[in-house]
């Protein structure tokens, strides 16, 4: 389950959160958002640190599929629909100049981060969404993008069906650790300081801001952004209005000649996303990412059969490469949160709310962060302002995502449990079994022994699900995830999961 980029590009160590830091800014984060925000606001003159849990661009940055484009799927229509036609517009100008900053920073900075350029495909694949791509094509063209439809005769283009797309050309599919570490070393290189393996469990607003890691160890800052994908600090109630999702991904080997010649994605079958990357002489690697399903959700590994299934059929003696899992959020009006974290807040800054398409949204909040504490914020900016609030608009987003989250705290603390006992638990397994008035969850290993830990969420409480797919366990209300022994994978969760006393089942 090791990403391909991870792999392929270790980076060196950073050390942990030492005490006596001051800075301008600190970066609580350090995925793309993260390091974009450090790196631009260093090349603006200001002292930056950047603090993350793990390594840096190893969490979701590190297992993306990263296509950098401006065309997102069928935002656009999206968009304009929940936001207007200027919003749409905006939404094209800040996404544009995201894919055009990458280009400039790998020439500026001499970056070999593989960097191609290809056209991008929002496709459908059967006859029934036709028309919401040929609208999207509408929208996306309105809002600025030199974007046009195209119909497929069957003749040529990718292996799959692709009864119509819409197509923008000039877009970027790249190595994005490669990207970053190189971004991170011109960071230091600047003076900026980078820190790993040191969990924000705290942070003050006060002047200055002061940001407390889990063994106690404090940073002192002016201004702070939080960039931990899902806010680990959520003052402002954003998990409200965040839907967490997560995909598989799959890779191949694949001949140069079959090669589909694009980025390409249909929101058809819980999405179907296509790329490929150099591999070696003669050979891609093809990426393939799908079967879309929220954190906590059961059998996993049928799902990732399923997605292996469809490349067999259109990329048929493929070579297994590898296999992961992509995670992001997706906010209750089509648009990222990037800004100020809430009402009030003059040194606290939040980017959130990609919806899948974490490389440029990332790039662009860096740009808009930067602008904020700088004096110089781009025209766009209003766009992603997280105080807003449209309370019509986001309604049916809201009401869905709190009834999924009711739904899970009250019924998971019925009588019933995933399993009567830890003797139902097969090697390699994991269930949630009821203990008095508890729950434990509770894996077994290949070699049979169990590991057992308390079953609550340490984020709001939601009990969590075994993934049979990746061995974690995930909460199904906003997407924290931990390993067999509880420890935290992903927030906003920041402490692990309670051990469960020896003497209990």
């Amino acid at each position: 389950m090791t990403s391909h980029w991870i792999e392929t590009a270790p980076g060196e160590p950073r050390p942990p959160l030492c005490g006596g830091v001051d800075v301008d800014l600190a970066v609580i984060g350090g995925g793309v958002a993260g390091l974009s925000t450090a790196w631009e606001a260093a090349a603006a003159g200001l002292s930056v640190a950047v603090v993350e849990a793990g390594r840096i661009a190893a969490g979701v940055t590190g297992h993306t599929t990263a296509k950098l484009s401006a065309l997102h799927g069928q935002a656009y229509r999206n968009v304009r629909a929940a936001r207007g036609r200027t919003a749409a517009r905006h939404f094209a100008e800040s996404q544009t100049d995201a894919v055009r900053r990458v280009a400039d920073l790998c020439a500026e900075l001499g970056m070999d981060s593989d960097l191609e350029r290809v056209p991008a495909f929002t496709y459908a694949q059967s006859d029934e969404t036709v028309d919401d791509v040929r609208a999207e094509a509408e929208a996306a063209a309105e809002a600025g993008l030199n974007a046009e439809l195209v119909d497929s005769d069957g003749t040529t283009g990718p292996p799959f069906p692709v009864t119509t797309a819409v197509r923008l050309d000039d877009q970027i599919q790249f190595h994005p650790r490669k990207y970053l570490l190189g971004l991170a070393g011109d960071l230091v290189a600047r003076g900026g300081l980078l820190f790993e393996n040191s969990r924000v469990t705290g942070v003050s607003e006060a002047d200055p801001c002061v940001l407390t890691t889990a063994d106690g160890t404090e940073l002192r800052a002016r201004d702070i952004v939080v960039a931990t994908h899902y806010p680990t600090l959520d003052r402002a109630l954003l998990f409200t209005r965040l839907k967490p999702q997560r995909e598989l991904v799959v890779t191949r080997v694949i001949p140069e000649a079959h090669d589909p010649g694009g980025m390409y994605i249909t929101q058809e079958q819980r999405t179907r996303s296509v790329r490929t990357a150099p591999y070696d002489a003669g050979r891609r690697l093809l990426i393939v990412t799908g079967e879309k399903f929220t954190p906590g959700a059961k059998e996993v590994s049928a799902r990732r059969q399923r997605l292996n299934r469809w490349v067999d059929e259109y990329f048929p003696g493929s070579e297994p490469a590898a296999g992961w899992a992509a995670q992001d959020n997706w906010p209750s009006d089509h648009v990222p949160f990037v800004g100020p974290l809430r009402p009030g807040a003059r040194h606290l800054y939040v980017a959130t709310g990609f919806a899948g398409w974490g490389i440029s949204g990332g790039v662009m909040a860096g740009r808009l962060l930067t602008g904020l504490l700088t004096g110089d914020e781009p025209a766009w900016a209003g766009l992603y302002d997280p105080r807003r609030l449209h309370p019509l608009r986001e309604a049916p987003q809201l009401l869905g995502n709190q009834a999924l989250v009711a739904r899970h705290f009250a019924g998971d603390r019925l009588p019933a449990a995933s399993a009567s006992s830890a003797d139902d638990v097969p090697p390699g397994g994991g269930a949630v079994v009821r203990h008095g008035t508890g729950h434990l969850a509770v894996h077994r290993d290949a070699d049979g022994k169990l590991h057992r830990v308390r079953a609550r969420c340490t984020h709001l409480g939601c009990l969590v699900r075994f993934n049979d797919d990746e061995t974690a366990w995930g909460c199904p209300c906003h997407g924290s995830r931990f390993d067999v022994d509880g420890n935290v994978l992903q927030g906003p969760a920041t402490r692990p999961l309670r051990a469960a006393d020896s003497r209990e089942p």
